[in-house]
């Protein structure tokens, strides 16, 4: 079975995003029942039962962190994601690694779309600039161990086990 750690996330207006960036570049979009942001990818496992024990080490998130600004990952863009960028989301990698987990480079945000060709650079440029100081949403307090099915039109995610309030 295929596991991640992460924590779901509420965008404010998903639809409008999708739409403007839609005018600017081709790529595959995440639904938004989906959007997450990804604490620790853990790969092919044949058991879920140690990481459940290593989750219920955690705490949940203290509050909600917002997502402020849009970037993207790559060189020509290929990963465009919402910025994560609160001191509360490097405290809790910090319990996440006291707890035995190994996060990798971690690098907070949430990926949106995965860009295939970019049509409009100029108007990429400018979109990203209107949305640099906007809050577009939030990421929930729980941590959630999620499995992980790839699919043709996607992956699917089940939730397996949660830390929440």
């Amino acid at each position: 079975m295929r596991l991640f750690i992460a924590s779901p996330v509420i965008l404010y207006d998903y639809t409008e995003l999708r739409k403007d960036f839609s005018k600017v570049f081709e790529g595959r979009w995440v639904e938004e029942t989906a959007l997450h942001l990804t604490w620790i990818f853990l790969g092919e496992q044949e058991s879920e039962d140690p990481w459940r024990e290593r989750l219920r080490r955690l705490t949940p998130l203290e509050c909600p962190a917002l997502l402020k600004g849009l970037g993207s990952f790559g060189r020509p863009p290929r990963i465009f994601h919402a910025k994560a960028k609160e001191k509360i989301l490097y405290r809790k990698a910090g319990q996440l690694r006291r707890a035995g987990f190994e996060l990798y480079r971690f690098t907070p945000h949430v990926t949106l779309c995965r860009i295939k060709k970019i049509t409009d650079w100029r108007g990429y440029k400018e979109l990203l600039e209107k949305y640099r100081e906007k809050i577009i949403g939030e990421i929930k307090t729980e941590i959630v161990l999620y499995e992980s099915d790839l699919c043709p039109d996607g992956a699917i995610y089940r939730k397996i086990e949660a830390v929440t309030e």
